[in-house]
């Protein structure tokens, strides 16, 4: 499986510590830039990314040297807009910006970046590079599309014109190995999730943000909503705050290498 278990990742400092998510000395809010780039490589950020790097003793933090390779990506979540049916609607949006970072002994983690009143800011690190390694991958599979991920199903996707193609096992289980059409995806979609939109009788009762296939409600920790953390958190004009250790993004990772 090519899942990853979403911990409490993106949320304001009150809500993880309400949530027990973490304690309040967990959390904390990094500088904003006038970049994603500049703000993943601020020192401050560098400095979060070396005490990362070294949890549960994986290296002495002193010793991770991280650096931040490359630009950042944008990261399009599957749209519910595309999924109730509405015109013109892409089939995915940007929900936050990633860029790789580096450890000294190769460990990999995504910077997530969302704009802020102030710049952008560092909201979250995950534990691989699965955003910035499907957009290379997407480009290379479909030159000009544009790469997106299910979160339910956790699928990555390429997608251009009336064409989707699968770029891990999530998405071939969903779409087959030679894909399907726009249009078929769309149906497969709305037939998955369309009762569990924001603002249906599903999303009304807190069942999974509202918009999670039925079969993933046992595994609902697990689960993203389709409307990301990120987005909801950014929205509302709340302070985000980056969670390390125990309460950071760690993903389920497959017995693979890219």
């Amino acid at each position: 499986m090519n899942g990853r278990a979403i911990g409490a990742g993106l949320l304001t400092t009150a809500a993880l510590v309400a949530l027990g998510a973490l304690p309040a000395a967990a959390a904390e809010t990094l500088p904003s830039a006038p970049t994603p780039e500049q703000a993943a490589s601020a020192p401050q950020t560098l400095d979060t990314l070396s005490r990362f790097f070294a949890r549960d003793g994986a290296l002495a933090r002193s010793a991770a040297a991280p650096r931040v390779e490359g630009g950042s990506v944008p990261v399009r979540i599957l749209s519910p807009d595309f999924v109730a049916g509405k015109a013109g609607a892409p089939v995915a949006r940007v929900e936050f910006r990633a860029s790789r970072a580096v450890a000294s002994d190769g460990q990999k983690a995504s910077l997530w970046t969302v704009k802020q009143p102030g710049g952008w800011q560092v909201v979250n690190i995950a534990t691989g590079d699965d955003e910035i390694r499907y957009a290379e991958q997407g480009g290379r599979v479909l030159p000009g599309g544009l790469v997106f991920r299910e979160p339910q199903i956790d699928a990555w996707y390429v997608q251009k014109g009336a064409k989707v193609l699968p770029l891990d096992e999530d998405a071939v289980r969903a779409v087959g190995k030679n894909g399907t059409s726009l249009a078929a995806y769309r149906s497969r979609v709305a037939e998955a999730y369309g009762d569990k939109l924001p603002g249906s009788a599903y999303a009304k009762k807190g069942a999974a943000g509202g918009y999670a296939p039925q079969a993933a409600e046992a595994a609902a920790p697990h689960e993203e909503p389709a409307v990301t953390v990120a987005s909801t958190a950014a929205g509302a004009g709340a302070v985000v705050a980056l969670a390390l250790a125990g309460a950071a993004i760690r993903r389920r990772r497959a017995a693979r290498e890219a």
